[in-house]
């Protein structure tokens, strides 16, 4: 019986040292995977030392031509005064002189024989431009190409030895927390590093079309400006651009460039000296939770499409006005401001397809993209003439009244000719209308994607709306800002 009793104390503590080592195996398991995720370093130091090499100063001096004395006040010829005048100014006029304004910024290398990333701002207007090394080295540069749009140049300098060169990394893998450093030069401090974590994604700072910028709570003050942010893996995820602050100083709302705008877009500077970018040919505006409804989409997304620029890559590949374009090139439209983005990274020539959210279906068409022009302003113009000679309607559903357009009220409301539609001509201040902006003066050129010319027209279309148990009617509105889709809320009448 003791033999027994002793078997099983010794199986208790057996299976016990088992559990104990199980569990402590499985503890260490838990600090290795909690130390491996652990994305904050003890120090930067390392990685300072590696990068701060390929981070330049950008020194650019502009010739600022001095300003002249006052002008000889125009006399009569022949006048008595005017040999006195002249004399007199002759002799005082200040001499023409020009100072040279200078001024700093940063950059970064990107190849071993002298290729340098900057901001469009910093070497804009300059009559030279040196770069600085960090061993204080100075080298003349040479712009190879500007785009305002992104505000990114490329510098060319020639070196008797590589240059140390950084790389870029996938902007797109970045989250929202991930720690970063700003290499820049501040006030001309030279080579000067900050540290912080990325605070926000696909920030508008109405800077330009193509505004998606990466948010960061790292100092970054004046002249950090063409400076990289980099991820800990020292690629650079950006180009610091711009900071808001009421002083000028950092108050850790600073702004970078993201790498996937930026590297297509240095890409085409060494190729081309400038950018080529792609273009649809159609005014879009956002959708609204109204609009999906109205449109019969599930949720809002998209670029829905107002006008279509005639004679354009969008008109010839079939879409039109009404159109909620879901995917480009293979590439999900999810939000209004994307679309824009993704047609101008798109090699130009290529055909590509669009799907398309038309008649509460979706479908897929083949346009060829075409190329954005720097200066030419495209518009969409109409020759069709509205008007079927009735008189003004109110509309109490909508709560507004309206009139076929005539020359009267063409004259009154300053419309082009060519204007088509049915014109508001007044708005009840309380009314679904006034509630979406619409104002006399106005033109309602479609009620549920079909064009109207005359008041009974839009009447049947809001009572088949009514009819169908929907809530809102979609119409196409031409004022002076364009033309935009607006969903209207029909009044129970």
């Amino acid at each position: 019986m003791t033999r027994v009793l002793a078997w099983r104390r010794q199986g208790r503590e057996r299976l016990f040292s088992y559990v104990i080592t199980i569990a402590a195996a499985f503890a260490m398991m838990i600090m290795a995977s909690a130390a491996s995720a652990k994305t904050a370093p003890e120090s930067f130091a390392d990685l300072a030392d590696k990068l701060l090499p390929s981070v330049v100063n950008i020194s650019t001096t502009q010739v600022v031509e001095g300003r002249s004395g006052p002008e000889l006040p125009q006399l009569p010829p022949g006048s008595p005064f005017e040999e006195f005048f002249k004399e007199f100014f002759d002799r005082n006029q200040p001499q023409q002189r020009s100072r040279r304004a200078t001024s700093l910024g940063s950059g970064f290398i990107i190849s071993k024989d002298g290729y340098v990333v900057t901001n469009n701002h910093v070497i804009q207007d300059a009559d030279e431009i040196k770069v600085i090394l960090q061993d204080d080295t100075r080298l003349t540069a040479e712009v190879v190409g500007r785009d305002p749009k992104t505000d990114i140049a490329v510098l060319k300098v020639q070196s008797d030895s590589d240059l140390p060169a950084v790389s870029f990394g996938d902007s797109k893998n970045s989250r929202v927390g991930d720690w970063i450093m700003a290499i820049g030069n501040p006030f001309g401090f030279g080579g000067t590093v900050t540290a912080g974590i990325i605070s926000a994604r696909g920030r508008n700072l109405n800077a330009g079309p193509y505004d998606d910028f990466i948010q960061t709570d790292a100092s970054i003050n004046r002249g950090n400006s063409g400076g990289p942010m980099f991820n800990l893996d020292g690629e650079v995820i950006g180009v610091n651009t711009a900071i808001i602050s009421p002083s000028g100083g950092s108050i850790g709302l600073g702004f970078a460039v993201p790498s996937s705008t930026v590297e297509p877009v240095i890409s085409q500077l060494i190729k081309h000296g400038e950018v080529k970018r792609g273009w649809l040919g159609v005014h879009i505006q956002t959708v609204t939770p109204e609009l999906a409804e109205t449109l019969g989409l599930k949720k809002p997304e998209g670029a829905l499409v107002a006008s279509v620029i005639k004679d354009g890559p969008a008109e010839s590949a079939g879409i039109k006005a009404g159109d909620v374009i879901l995917k480009f090139n293979g590439k999900a439209v999810n939000e209004m401001r994307a679309l824009p983005r993704i047609v101008a990274d798109t090699e130009v020539g290529k055909d590509v397809d669009v799907e398309i959210w038309r008649d509460s279906k979706k479908m897929t068409i083949t346009a060829a993209v075409g190329e954005l022009q720097k200066s030419a302003e495209m518009a969409a113009k109409s020759s069709d003439e509205g008007g079927d000679g009735s008189g003004e309607r109110s509309i109490n559903d909508l709560g507004l009244s309206v009139s076929p357009v005539n020359e009267a009220l063409r004259k009154q409301y300053k419309l082009n000719k060519d204007a088509k539609g049915v014109l508001v001509t007044e708005v009840d201040g309380t009314g679904p209308a006034a509630e979406k902006g619409i104002s006399a003066g106005d033109l309602i050129v479609e009620v549920s994607q079909e064009e109207v010319t005359t008041p009974t027209q839009i009447i049947n279309k809001v009572k088949e709306a009514k009819k169908a148990g929907r809530k809102t009617v979609l119409l196409l509105l031409e004022g002076q800002g364009g033309l935009r889709f607006v969903a209207i809320r029909i009044e129970k009448t």
